[in-house]
Order: C-alpha cells, then sequence, then structure tokens
C-alpha cells in the first residue's frame, strides 16, 4: 500500500465547516497556510483564543489523543490548510522539528492555563504563591502522616525559602519528623539519566523549580494537587508515560506533586537533552505530544464535570472520562477496574468526606459497582455508561431553565 504524502494541501471556502465537536474520526490535524480559522464549543468553559490564522494549528489535541473532537472549527475566510494524519507526525518532525516544538510549548501552556482554571473552579480559589504552596504540600502529608512525605516537602521549601515565612516552623518539623523517616530522596544527581524511588516517595512538590521531565520505564507514578486540605488525583501514570515537562517547557515551578504509586524506576530528561532529542528521536517527541494531548482532553472533561450541577452526576460523569480515556466505548458489555479507591474519586470532584461517603453508597447499592480502599470494581460498563449520560440529560436541562 503506497505511503501517504507527508503534507497534503486543502481549502475550504468561507462559512465551511472543517471539523464539528464530537466527530469520531479525528484522525488528522490542521494547520493554516492561508486565511482565518474561528474555534468554538457547544459550551465555552474557559476564555482561549478562538480565531486562528497563518502559522496556527488545531485538531491535534484531538487526533493525537486518539478522542474525538473536541471544538468545531469553521472558515472564516477561504483558507488553505496543510492537512497531518497522526502516522505522519513522527515523520514530519523528523524533517521539521521546530513545528514540534512549537506545539509542545504551546500545549504546555495551555495545560497550565487549564490546571489553574480548573482549580478555581472546584475549589474557588487560586493558587497560592509557590513556596507557599510547599509548605502548604508539607502540613498536607504531616496531618495525613505520611511523614516520608511531609519530610521532603518541609526540605524543599526551606531550600527555596531560606528566610520565608514558615522557615522555623518547618526546621523544627524536620528535626521532629527525622527518627520516624523511612525513606525519602532530597536530591538528584542532575547527570543521572536512571532514577529510581521506592513506593510513596515524593519525586517533586507542587512549587519547587522543575529541572527535568520524566519518562516511566517501570512502575507507576499519581500526579496530584493538594487544595482545600484535599489531594486531589490528577492520574496514576504507567511505564512509557511522561510528566513533569511543564516545568521544563516553561522554565516555572512544578503545577502539581508527583509521588512514587509504587516501587518505580525513571529515566529523566533535562532542557539541554530535551533539545537534542526534538531533532535526534522524533518518535519520543511524538509520544510526549500524545501525552500532552490527552492531558489537555482529560483537562477539558474535567471542567466540564465541574459544572455539573448533581454531585452524584459528577461522580459518575468522572468514572466515565476514566473510560473513556482507557478507550472504552458504549455497547461493550465488560467488567473494569479503576486504579483509585472511592476517596481520591471523591477528591477528584471536590465533595466533602462526609457526603461523599454518602453519594458512593447510593453508587454501590444495586451491586454493579463495589469498591476497596484503593480501587473500584464495576461488573458491566454499560452501567456507567447509563447512569452518566442520564445525569449529562438533567443537567442539560437544568441549564435551560436558568
Amino acid at each position: 500500500m503506497p505511503e501517504k504524502p507527508l503534507l497534503s494541501f486543502v481549502s475550504y471556502k468561507q462559512g465551511a465547516f472543517i471539523v464539528l465537536e464530537g466527530e469520531r474520526n479525528a484522525d488528522r490535524f490542521f494547520i493554516i497556510k492561508e486565511g482565518q480559522v474561528l474555534l468554538s464549543k457547544e459550551v465555552e468553559l474557559v476564555t482561549e483564543d478562538s480565531l486562528l490564522s497563518e502559522g496556527d494549528f488545531f485538531g491535534v489535541v484531538s487526533s493525537m489523543s486518539g478522542h474525538r473532537y473536541i471544538e468545531t472549527a469553521r472558515a472564516c475566510t477561504s483558507v488553505v490548510l496543510i492537512s497531518v494524519f497522526k502516522d505522519q507526525y513522527a515523520r514530519l518532525i523528523q524533517n521539521n522539528a521546530p513545528i514540534a516544538m512549537k506545539i509542545i510549548r504551546q500545549f504546555s501552556k495551555r495545560m497550565r492555563y487549564l490546571n489553574e482554571a480548573l482549580t478555581a473552579k472546584i475549589f474557588s480559589q487560586n493558587a497560592p504563591d509557590t513556596a507557599g504552596q510547599i509548605y502548604n504540600v508539607a502540613e498536607y502529608y504531616m496531618r495525613q502522616a505520611q511523614y516520608s512525605i511531609a519530610f521532603y516537602a518541609y526540605h524543599q521549601y526551606i531550600k527555596n525559602s531560606p528566610a520565608g515565612e514558615y522557615t522555623a516552623s518547618a526546621k523544627a518539623m524536620m528535626v521532629k519528623l527525622a527518627p520516624r523517616i523511612r525513606k525519602v530522596q532530597f536530591e538528584q544527581n542532575f547527570t543521572e539519566f536512571n532514577r529510581r524511588y521506592a513506593k510513596n516517595t515524593m519525586i517533586f512538590a507542587e512549587g519547587e523549580p522543575g529541572h527535568d521531565l520524566y519518562i516511566i520505564q517501570k512502575g507507576a507514578v499519581k500526579i496530584v494537587k493538594i487544595a482545600q486540605e484535599q489531594e486531589v488525583l490528577l492520574a496514576v501514570l504507567q511505564a512509557g508515560d511522561i510528566f513533569g515537562e511543564m516545568a521544563l517547557l516553561e522554565s516555572k515551578p512544578r503545577t502539581a506533586c508527583a509521588v512514587a504509586f509504587e516501587d518505580a524506576s525513571l529515566m529523566a530528561v533535562n532542557r539541554q537533552n530535551f533539545e537534542n532529542i526534538a531533532v535526534t528521536q522524533p518518535q519520543l517527541v511524538a509520544r510526549l505530544t500524545m501525552l500532552l494531548s490527552d492531558r489537555i482532553w482529560f483537562s477539558y472533561k474535567q471542567l466540564a464535570n465541574a459544572h455539573i450541577v448533581d454531585p452524584l452526576g459528577r461522580l459518575y460523569d468522572q468514572l466515565l472520562i476514566h473510560l473513556e480515556k482507557d478507550g472504552m466505548r458504549y455497547g461493550e458489555r465488560q467488567s473494569y477496574i479503576f486504579n483509585f479507591g472511592p476517596r481520591e474519586l471523591v477528591n477528584m470532584v471536590g465533595i466533602s468526606k462526609q457526603e461523599g461517603i454518602n453519594l458512593t453508597k447510593r453508587m454501590m447499592a444495586n451491586g454493579r459497582i463495589t469498591a476497596d480502599a484503593d480501587r473500584i470494581y464495576v461488573s458491566d460498563i454499560t452501567e456507567i455508561f447509563k447512569q452518566a449520560e442520564f445525569y449529562r440529560k438533567l443537567d442539560k436541562i437544568d441549564r435551560s431553565h436558568v
């Protein structure tokens, strides 16, 4: 079968629809060569640039993540577009690395913006100053009796704010905790590519400076945010996944905490090495673009979830998001195990512990959904699809009456 040409050009007349939100066949993305394109969503969750012009791109999130298109694109003028299929992306960046770097850097900024919007929506608050957030992280884990993680965060606070408001308190807590610490890794040798972390070891804290991105070789890592005295699980990453890229690409503090969910072996890539990799290892850059695309898609879904009024509806919808993320589709009657428990599910949607206990009991009343401390089990994923769709329809009806 002949290989597709690397680049193809497509034209649309003014007013024509190029892609529609919700379309399944998101197999390509577009770079604008001539003209202007307007992007829109059925529900505008955040304020974003919607009018694109020459050199801008759209459809990358959906095509590279393998999910439906998350926005509608319409030609404002007559347009000429460069069409790039997902399976051609590695070849494209091998010949033109700056295109990949532009996409990745823009995605990194977009992820940071969406993370801030999500925190503000769920917890009705803006992030505190970075040094203060490191201390908040330490205090949270101290209250949870996770002393090694708290010890690490206190250390990072002192390191990054030696004359800070809480430095004396952080030092006192480290002295108090020292006899109880079993495993903690403060500083890694930045010349070492391969690093190992024991289970429940903090890799980095929200608010600390970022030096590397990480590729998981073995094990699992959870990405969490600490807000309003809650640990909000953002993701559980597995072998092959990449994390920590935003701080590396933007030279800004970490936007979340990374903790070893299991014993983990990681490969670290610093800024200088990353620039070289973009040229020499296009497959790795393509993988990073796919992961960023998946996270942006996930962030939009999380924002939409935060707008659902009924908290039980938010719980079902949150489970559905994870099914969709894993490629599950309606009609596939099969069991499924979520890699988090009821406590993490409740924290994801930002409701109180007691309300969460009551609502998860209601979810499990018919016996199709069960759970232990670390996992949620569903005997037939159709149940999740049906319930989530029911609550989405109710929410849509409620909004139409506002």
